[in-house]
């Protein structure tokens, strides 16, 4: 058995050039597998408010915070789809491409505002506006 001791000269050295060689194969693969990817922009033509403009021919429907409907001032008697999509009928008889505003309450229910969005569909309206308020 050959028992030496160390010399005091001795030193362990640490070999870099192994690990430089395993950093660079790793940045290689890491280069190689990045995949590149374009970014596509949709171009959009967004619309100008226009604040002064008053439509006389819309057909304005009101929802309140409770889920009740008024049809250009006149409260509707039920709540229903159907029965929304016949007040809707009967207002835009005998117009041509009728416009229905919707006042909905800040406090309204997301249902009750689709509801009168989904008989605006039964009843074959299809420009459906929303009406906002300007807060100082």
């Amino acid at each position: 058995m050959n028992f030496r001791h160390p010399q005091p000269g001795d030193e362990p050295e640490i070999n870099l050039i192994p690990l430089i060689d395993v950093l660079l194969v790793i940045l290689i693969f890491l280069a190689a597998t990045t995949s590149f990817t374009r970014l596509s922009q949709l171009k959009v033509d967004l619309p100008q408010a226009q604040a002064n403009t008053m439509d006389t021919g819309a057909i304005h429907i009101a929802v309140s915070q409770e889920g009740l409907y008024a049809l250009n001032g006149e409260l509707l008697a039920g709540r229903g789809t159907d029965v929304l999509a016949q007040a809707l009928l009967g207002a835009a008889e005998g117009k041509k491409d009728p416009v229905l505003v919707i006042d909905a309450d800040a406090q309204s229910t997301h249902e009750a505002v689709v509801r009168v969005m989904e008989a605006a569909r039964l009843a074959h309206i299809r420009r459906v506006n929303f009406a906002t308020r300007n807060i100082p």
